[in-house]
């Protein structure tokens, strides 16, 4: 992949970011992301599919609820919209190809800013479309997938497919079909739907059936029009359980496959997981992958982390080697991801000042990942780990176990078989031996 510079460097004295092996010192290098490498039949980059998440890396100013932004890079300084938008997208695509990633993700409002006026914005984003479509021929970069910011504005203080009010959830579909649009015309492998508010904060006010069944008729109508129009890529839906709201109807993992099998909606959509929303919920990133891989759903990933200690959303880039060479176990497992990639989903910290910090961010949480799959791929192949839990489950592959699995046992038979067999004996689970596997070969 060839630098791709637009009038002006933004991130002058960075070079393209290369692979230079673990006995590397330089922080401007992978040390064990090398695109190239196969691993379990695939290279890493067919593994990852990387992108960039184009609000956190280019929109995000580094506020917080207690200060102003402290983020004021040169890409976001002109006043009129569209022409800061294009330098934002110089920006962006500079950064993408000095750091060599296949991808990028967008909302609508990420690429440009928008009005009141619904006729005003598609004009907006169709000449920041138009401007993107020569970025991605003379980058070889593309789109992952698209989709629509329907929770930052006013409007839709109380939902966008879920509001109690018509007009909202109208003004709603209007930007998500200029965003379906927009990630058609740009080829993109997917489209997301994150409810950010689609769900409540006291049900006094709510009828949450019925909210719910306009959510399921809102899906239904952007997911045929979008077939309509030639798209053939996958829908995601990005489970998270609460913040902005109290309680959201797409909670977790399992949450969100029952509603798409109870709406006849699960052929069409696959779930993209992300990694502080699952702890958000209370779960591990592992099981939320091990949920959505068993249903057939594991579609994609956003990669970031949350603090442990905090009850919030705080999307930092990843760095946990360990939970990740367990989530790689189950990816691996799983037969890798269905249609996406993984997105980084994460922002430097408000006082990440400098621009090399997004270059840092980034190095740091691909090589975490390469890292993690190539651990994961020799516990998988060198170690007991998989005869471990094939043994663990055995008296399951033959006799009465194998008959109970094939429906051929009544709750009279199970009984007679515990008085025939008598107490059964103990076996141990042999939890932290398989914590040392997974250490050993880290």
């Amino acid at each position: 992949m060839q630098v791709l510079l637009g009038e002006k460097e933004y991130f002058k004295g960075i070079s393209q970011v290369k692979y230079e092996g673990p006995e590397s010192d330089n922080p401007l290098a992978f040390r064990w992301y090398d695109e190239n490498k196969v691993v379990a039949g695939k290279t890493l980059k067919e593994h990852f599919r990387f992108a960039c998440a184009y609000w956190h890396s280019f929109v995000n100013e580094g506020s917080d609820p207690f200060g102003p932004g402290t983020h004021i890079f040169d890409w976001n300084q002109k006043s009129d919209a569209v022409a800061r938008a294009k330098d934002k997208m110089d920006a962006a695509f500079e950064f993408i190809t000095k750091m060599n990633l296949p991808f990028y993700c967008f909302h609508d409002v990420d690429v440009v800013d928008y009005t009141t006026d619904v006729a005003d914005n598609e004009k907006r984003l169709q000449a920041l479309v138009e401007y993107a479509k020569q970025k991605q021929k003379d980058s070889g970069v593309k789109l992952l997938w698209g989709t629509a910011n329907v929770f930052s504005n006013p409007r839709y203080m109380n939902g966008a497919s879920t509001n109690p009010e018509f007009h909202v959830l109208a003004h709603a579909a209007a930007q998500v079909k200029a965003a379906i649009d927009a990630t058609i015309e740009l080829g993109g492998d997917g489209y997301v739907f994150w409810g950010g508010r689609e769900g409540y904060m006291t049900l006094l006010n709510t009828n949450m059936k019925r909210e719910k069944e306009h959510l399921a008729r809102f899906l239904h109508a952007a997911k045929d029009y979008a077939r309509k129009n030639g798209f053939k890529g996958i829908f995601l839906i990005e489970p998270k359980p609460m913040e902005p709201t109290k309680h959201q109807y797409d909670y977790d993992c399992e949450t969100v496959i029952g509603f798409l099998r109870q709406w006849d909606l699960l052929n069409d959509f696959k779930i993209n997981i992300e990694v502080n929303h699952a702890t958000l919920a209370g779960h591990t990133f592992q099981h939320e992958l091990q949920v959505a891989a068993d249903a057939g759903v594991l579609g994609s990933l956003d990669a970031n982390r949350g603090d442990y200690q905090n009850g919030w959303d705080t999307d930092q880039f990843p760095n946990n080697i360990n939970e990740l060479t367990e989530a790689m176990l189950i990816l691996l497992e799983a037969g890798g991801l269905q249609g996406g990639g993984i997105n980084f989903d994460a922002k430097i910290r408000r006082s990440s000042v400098d621009p090399t910090d997004l270059f840092y961010a980034h190095v740091g949480g691909m090589d975490t990942f390469a890292r993690a799959l190539i651990t994961a791929d020799n516990i998988l192949n060198k170690s007991d780990f998989k005869q471990f839990r094939k043994e663990r489950y055995a008296s399951f592959d033959n006799d009465k176990g194998k008959a109970f699995e094939e429906g051929k046992l009544s709750l009279d038979d199970l009984r007679n078989y515990a008085i025939e067999a008598g107490e059964p004996a103990m076996k141990s689970g042999r939890q932290e031996y398989l914590e040392n596997i997974v250490n050993r070969y880290i």
